[in-house]
């Protein structure tokens, strides 16, 4: 089975079983500054799984593009990606675990045609915030799971968060087929690393809220929340024990082959840097070919970027690739995904464009961390030295990019050596540092719908109104991003606009707060709000039922929410201050003050 039939029977199979098929959302996460990329298929859902209402009904499936970056230097092995799809299917308030569980056990058994012997389960043990999980245990057991094959875990293997110090949590069961392997140990059990068990499916059963004194209560709504990777899933069906020999990746490791005229089953490093490769070009055009799509740069969402690039022209130059080469993989991906993800090819000039420009930057980096190697040198034989410190070796990486096998060769040439031990403590400490980011960036919540920012996202929709009206038709919302304090609004606009300019975008909207709004939603089909004037991006994927908010008689957007009941409520709209975003981009931040 290939990666296209995998999503297409499991979408149909959930829509068999009442659910409605919505769109993968963005992979730049909308008005959640606490995250740098969509991670999860409940990550855009978490409003519905608070309570809000979804337009497409209870029951929901889709595929989602997601990255995480956490492990991004583990890349290169058999397990670890950035960019993968994961599927999913969702109860919000409807069903619960035992449909959840038959579903799952149907699908993954007669659908699928896994073994039924070969399938293990792990379900949560209980502590002294909730009960062992008994029930799911019990409807796996009437499958015909035998209890040796049922595992008790504690709540660091499962249970789902919440996502922040509070907010929906619950236990899960995770399903895992034993590959056949001997295994490691008397204690070898699912969840071991050894690959003997190979995880295939998560249900979530969020049933809990955590509450700001630690307590655990009950859920009004309680939701199901189910992820089962593409990738690893193909593998698996496949017989193949790493994703890179499947079909999703077969045609780029192909291109790579023959951009560098060597193969990938020449040796272990060979083999190592093509899936860097593979994965990073790949997950570096889904970025910029996002309708939100983003550039490298050096901060948050851009500077991951700018790594993953620059990252693949290493590896691309350890296996004598000439640069710029990453267009030329891309477009395999490109003409391999276009028809699911039809946004690559409306944004491939970019794409191109982009990972173009990277790619010479990076040459001129490299060549300012050869002019720095060279300082180097002489300094440490002016001092009787002959090793490059790890410190320094590391310097080179971090700061110009310059892999550390190029500083070992050019050492070695000029007969210095390097303390690669120096280097690799540095390296962890830095990676160490990276994961504890991108674990508290992660902890911060995957959506904060506190009273504040929920007053400065309705705030976003009288600010683009005005905009509109003011500047022009042709600006449209290129992307924000709102805390507690502040909200940022991207948008089309090619000149800087000037402070007179700007103090009548301000007084319109503090205007339309003055005359005490009303703010309505209605659910309407996307026709139905096109034909009605509402403001949208309409180059993106929507569900076929969407939200429409309606500020009064000033606005009318297509979007998901939050927004408070009345423009009165917002106090004062302040713009402290408008500047470039990238070419053809403005960018507004503004406050409201009380």
């Amino acid at each position: 089975m290939n990666f296209i039939d995998l999503r297409y029977k499991y979408v149909n199979f959930f829509k068999s079983k009442g659910h409605s098929h919505i769109a993968s959302a963005s992979l730049i996460p909308e008005n959640d500054p606490t995250v740098l990329f969509t991670t999860a298929g409940m990550h855009p859902l978490v409003p519905y799984l608070l309570g809000e209402k979804h337009p497409e009904g209870k029951r929901l499936v889709n595929w989602q593009k997601c990255i995480r970056t956490g492990d991004i230097d583990d890349v290169g092995d058999a397990a670890h990606l950035t960019f993968f799809e994961m599927l999913g299917n969702w109860s919000l308030g409807d069903y619960f675990k035992k449909e959840a569980i038959n579903w799952s056990y149907e699908f993954l058994i007669k659908e699928l045609g896994f073994d039924q012997d070969s399938l293990h389960i792990t379900v949560f043990e209980g502590d002294k915030d909730a009960p062992r999980d008994e029930e799911s245990a019990s409807y796996w057991k009437k499958l015909g799971i035998s209890a040796d094959r049922i595992h008790y875990k504690p709540k660091k293997d499962n249970w789902w968060g919440p996502a922040g110090i509070t907010g929906p949590c619950g236990p899960d069961t995770e399903m895992f087929i034993d590959v056949g392997k001997n295994k490691c140990s008397d204690a070898c059990a699912p969840g071991c690393g050894c690959g003997k068990y190979i995880e295939i499916w998560n249900d979530v059963f969020m049933e809990y809220n955590k509450t700001e004194n630690g307590e655990y209560i009950p859920l009004k709504q309680k939701n199901v929340d189910t992820g089962m990777g593409i990738e690893r899933t193909v593998a698996m069906i496949n017989g193949k024990n790493n994703v890179y020999e499947t079909d999703i990746f077969v045609p780029i490791i192909k291109k790579i082959e023959e951009l560098s005229g060597t193969s990938y089953q020449k040796d272990g490093d060979t083999t190592k840097s093509m899936r860097i490769i593979a994965d990073h070009v790949r997950t570096s055009l889904f970025i910029i070919g996002d309708d939100r799509g983003i550039s490298p740069s050096n901060l948050g969402a851009g500077y991951v970027l700018r790594r993953l690039i620059r990252r693949a022209v290493r590896h691309g130059k350890k296996l004598n690739i000439q640069s710029p080469f990453m267009s030329k993989i891309a477009t395999v991906v490109i003409e391999m995904m276009k028809d699911i993800y039809p946004e690559l090819k409306r944004n491939e000039t970019r794409i191109f464009a982009e990972l173009e420009k990277e790619e010479r930057k990076f040459e001129e980096t490299l060549g300012k961390g050869m002019a720095e190697l060279e300082k180097i040198l002489p300094k440490l034989s002016q001092n009787n030295q002959d090793t490059i410190s790890g410190r320094l070796a590391f310097k080179l990486y971090d700061t110009y990019g310059f892999p550390f096998e190029f500083t070992k060769e050019l050492a070695s040439e000029k007969g210095f050596k390097v303390d690669e031990a120096g280097f690799n403590e540095a390296f962890a400490k830095h990676k160490e540092l990276s994961q504890a980011a991108q674990t508290q960036n992660f902890k911060g919540g995957l959506a904060d719908h506190a009273e504040a920012t929920t007053k400065l996202h309705t705030a976003t929709h009288l600010l683009h109104r005005a905009l509109k009206n003011i500047l022009g038709e042709h600006v449209n919302q290129k992307g924000s991003n709102i805390t507690a304090e502040r909200l940022r609004f991207d948008f089309t606009h090619t000149d800087k606009i000037d402070g007179e300019t700007l103090k009548k975008v301000e007084d319109m909207v503090n205007e339309q707060i003055q005359r005490k709004l009303e703010v309505k939603m209605e659910i309407m089909s996307l026709e139905e709000a096109k034909k009605s004037g509402a403001t949208a991006l309409f180059g993106e994927k929507y569900e076929s039922q969407v939200k429409v908010y309606t500020i009064g008689d000033f606005s009318k957007e297509v979007c998901g929410g939050p927004h408070v009941d009345n423009a009165g409520t917002l106090g004062k709209f302040k713009i402290v201050k408008e500047q470039s975003s990238s070419a053809g981009v403005r960018r507004i931040k503004a406050v409201l003050e009380n």
